[in-house]
């Protein structure tokens, strides 16, 4: 089996030890190639289970090609077209309309007038003190940053940078219990929960854009409560795609205190296997189709 990951992660990827730990443990051949390695024979491998290509964002065309060849030659784990879907935040559209309480979104597209957009979207977004400025394709928080309404002058050259780029672009409000309450992640394996972590928040006012990988995180095991199960679920149930195998959904609370969906990673989460004990053996299991002592 390979867990493919990217030359930078590989070192820095805290779910790989634990997984591979398993699925030896259950008899299983591992190797951690990267994606872009152009001598790796995919088909050697009965199955390529994406876990840290933390590197494919600002490469969207060419990931998403490798992952249609790696299919063609073994079993990718998610498939291409889950892939395809999630690698673009515009799958929130599809979870509100699913009925799915998500963060409040507005998509600017290529081409758009950032200062147009941008009065628009504090125009009708009330009594909003903050808000975020993020690529629709991006991970680990990358170009992405918090601003102030009297600091739109800088959200509005972020913006523009992104869709001069040809890269959509999203506004949300900052959910300000997000700075108390951090996010909760619940992480599905095999369709069914396993555990669930908290994050501490990550964008703060002044930081500018997250470079590198990801953006540093504070990580500690949680308990999710009955509602963010609920909301965790009916995320996972919008799918428009038979389950897949690994699913992360990163919660936050609304001015109410109510869960509502921030991101639904099914590409390259990390599961922090090494906060919930028994997840990696659940993890293996799933992969596989073998019972582990913890299934």
């Amino acid at each position: 089996m390979a867990l493919v990951s990217a030359r930078e992660a590989l070192a820095l990827d805290e779910d790989l030890p634990p997984l591979v730990e398993a699925l030896g443990d259950l008899g299983v051949f591992v190797d951690t190639p990267c994606w872009d390695d152009p001598d790796v024979d995919w088909g050697r491998y009965g199955s390529a289970v994406l876990r840290s290509t933390w590197d494919y964002v600002e490469r969207i065309d060419e990931f998403l090609a490798w992952a249609d060849r790696c299919a063609a030659r073994t079993r990718l784990v998610n498939p291409p077209a889950v892939i395809r879907w999630n690698t673009d935040k515009h799958y929130l559209l599809d979870l509100a309309r699913a009925g799915v309480p998500v963060v409040p979104t507005r998509f600017v597209e290529p081409g758009a007038d950032a200062r147009v957009a941008l009065d628009a979207f504090l125009a009708g977004a009330g009594d909003v003190v903050e808000f975020v400025v993020k690529p629709s394709i991006g991970a680990g928080s990358r170009d992405a940053a918090r601003y102030r309404r009297a600091d739109r002058e800088q959200a509005r050259a972020h913006l523009q940078r992104l869709v001069n780029a040809g890269r959509s672009a999203m506004l949300q409000p900052y959910l300000a219990r997000v700075d108390e309450h951090g996010e909760t992640a619940a992480v599905y394996l095999g369709g069914h929960f396993s555990h669930a972590f908290r994050k501490g928040p990550l964008l703060k006012v002044g930081d500018g854009t997250v470079s590198g990988l990801f953006a540093p995180e504070e990580i500690i095991a949680r308990e999710a409560d009955a509602s963010e199960r609920r909301v965790a679920h009916a995320a996972c149930d919008a799918i428009p795609f038979d389950g897949p195998l690994y699913a992360r959904v990163d919660l936050i609370r609304d001015d109410q205190g109510a869960p509502v969906v921030l991101e639904l990673e099914l590409t390259e989460p990390s599961l922090y296997l090494n906060h919930a004990p028994g997840s990696a053996q659940r993890f293996a299991s799933v992969l596989t189709g073998r019972p582990s002592s913890s299934s």
